[in-house]
């Protein structure tokens, strides 16, 4: 058995083990941080310590382990540093400590990434297609290493079952699937919800090939001349890491569509471009648009070709006709629109459907349930990669303030176990569930003046306005406002509201008496932020124990795809169907 495949019964105690935990401390991660947190004053609500010594806490809390202290008299009448009494915090440390241990790497149910290939390969990495293909050179650098990082994966669990076809669910602008197909030459089918996703990747993956084959062409000729070629970094654009959500990469015109300026490049421009490699962003930009890599030779008219030269380039034209039909004809990415759900039937959807692996980047809310749900319902999947995220989008069988699932089937619980349960967490601590509390340790992430403005906003509408709930409909004034004052009178005609009950030296009292109090609110934050990951854990191994509660399901494991610091929704579920030929985990 592989060490790091653990059993049903070790996976109920963990998951015992942080619902105890989340027990006595998710209050704290469903309470609203912005429209009561000075309303309701959430700070004196929870806690018996000042914000100073949180900060100081949490600031200062060592990244090494530290061993469980022993507790004092008046410490052993405190669960996870809340009091047993007043259900209130009182011990800063000890709620730090108690969260790193119900963490996923804290729990240690978790495999590495290394650890999954080392077992999956049988002697022989995943073969690939000669293309090479660089993601850093069409991507920004959290979407190439999630997709390099998560191909190979795919890959070997592809070549693990001996299946050619990939099912790429919330396949998006299709990166992964353009990758997979050129890189690995699997046959990958992307679905998604979005037209304009599925017309956007098929034509991006269209400028890719050609952008591919220009590329082998100038290394195979380089290589032929001994040339000492630079490396992809220093050849061709580089991305710079500001985009950083999810689907942030290089788009062309929006959805991939071509703009009337990328047609207006012409041939000889983008043929000096690939021969020099001088101008690295317009080779870039060039590379992507249509039709436009194909190197030539200097045009000449038929007319002045010799005989020779004429039946030369014929050939080469019909090999070259030949050698496309063939590639095409076994590497390839097929953009679809759907959507889907666990009853979607997949034969429906893809008429020349084999045995597959079925895989999801990202795929949000019940997405990434509702794939888990087809890989056990369908004989056809061979295995499952799942990285979920949006935790927030949820939907939440047992919460009685949850969302309604459009589909009739929640996301969570996904479990028997934790259904039988009626387990929930609620919404606020499911968005609570999407910090990144790696990124938050290094000084990024929270931007705690636009949640101070706001928060000081609902006291203004509790104090002047009878409808103050509606602020909901506010939006983002503040990356708009100069001041305070400025955001406060933009909020007030957003919501169609008299501004004129209040003149500017009211609006700034409001400010000036609750900036003392802005410390509450971002330790209180930074709790939340603490308490993230065992939230996610939870969730996932909520996902993992699903899979453990399958017969037929050998091997299913949580795997560490990604640096945390790059991609925060880092985890992936990942399982394998019964095999004879199947190696031992």
């Amino acid at each position: 058995m592989f060490s790091s495949s653990h059993s049903l019964a070790e996976i109920q105690r963990r998951i015992d083990k942080v619902k105890r935990f989340l027990s006595v401390t998710l209050s704290i991660a469903n309470a609203h941080t912005v429209e009561s947190f000075y309303t309701h004053d959430v700070w004196s609500r929870f806690m018996c310590v000042c914000p100073e010594e949180v900060l100081s806490a949490v600031s200062s809390f060592s990244e090494q382990q530290r061993e469980p202290e022993l507790k004092t008299a008046e410490q052993s009448r405190t669960t996870f540093g809340f009091c047993d009494d007043t259900k209130r915090l009182v011990d800063t440390c000890e709620l730090l400590q108690a969260a790193r241990a119900h963490s996923l790497p804290g729990l240690g149910v978790c495999m590495s990434r290394d650890e999954l290939l080392q077992a999956l390969r049988s002697n022989a990495p995943p073969a690939g297609t000669g293309a090479e293909l660089e993601t850093d050179e069409f991507m920004n650098s959290k979407k190439s290493h999630e997709v390099q990082s998560m191909s190979e994966v795919v890959a070997c669990l592809a070549q693990h079952c001996r299946v050619k076809q990939v099912i790429d669910v919330g396949s998006g602008k299709g990166y992964l699937s353009s990758f997979l197909s050129l890189q690995y030459g699997l046959r990958v089918y992307g679905i998604d919800s979005s037209s304009t996703n599925t017309h956007g990747a098929q034509e991006r993956n269209r400028k890719l090939k050609k952008f591919s084959r220009a590329y082998q062409k100038r290394n195979k000729a380089a290589r032929a001349q001994g040339e000492v070629t630079n490396s992809p970094q220093e050849e061709l654009v580089e991305i710079k890491p500001g985009l950083d959500r999810d689907d942030d990469v290089l788009d062309i015109d929006g959805a991939g569509t071509v703009s009337k300026e990328e047609e207006k490049v012409s041939l000889s421009d983008i043929n000096t471009a690939v021969e020099s490699y001088s101008e690295p962003e317009e080779l870039f930009l060039s590379a992507l648009s249509v039709d436009a890599i194909q190197p030539t030779s200097p045009r000449i008219p038929p007319s002045q070709l010799s005989t020779e030269e004429r039946e030369r380039r014929k050939r080469e034209n019909l090999e070259r006709k030949a050698q496309n039909r063939s590639t095409s004809s076994s590497v390839m990415f097929s953009p679809l629109t759907s959507y889907v759900t666990a009853e979607t039937e997949l034969r429906e959807l893809i008429n020349e459907l084999e045995d597959a692996v079925m895989v999801g980047l990202h795929t949000c809310g019940d997405l990434a349930p509702s794939t888990l749900r087809m890989f056990v319902a369908k004989a056809e999947l061979a295995a499952v990669c799942s990285v979920g995220c949006c935790y927030h989008l949820l939907s939440e069988e047992f919460d009685p303030a949850g969302q309604e699932s459009s589909h009739g089937v929640c996301g969570f619980p996904l479990s028997q176990y934790l259904h039988d349960q009626s387990w929930f967490c609620g919404r606020n601590a499911r968005m609570s569930a999407c910090l990144a509390l790696e990124r938050v340790s290094l000084g990024q992430g929270i931007q705690m003046e636009s949640l101070f403005y706001r928060a000081v906003l609902h006291v203004i509408l509790r104090d002047h306005y009878s409808c103050f709930k509606s602020e909901k409909r506010v939006g983002n004034v503040y990356s708009k406002a100069k001041s305070f004052v400025d955001y406060v009178r933009r909020a007030l005609r957003k919501l169609e509201l008299d501004e004129s009950k209040l003149s500017d030296s009211d609006i700034q009292d409001y400010h000036d008496t609750y900036r003392p109090r802005m410390d509450e609110m971002h330790a209180f934050n930074l709790l939340k932020v603490t308490l993230a990951p065992c939230i996610e854990g939870l969730v996932l191994l909520d996902r993992l124990c699903y899979l453990k509660e399958q017969e037929d399901l050998p091997f299913s494991a949580l795997v560490q795809l990604f640096d945390p610091l790059l991609s925060p929704r880092c985890y992936a579920v990942v399982g394998l169907k019964s095999y004879e030929d199947r190696i031992s985990f």
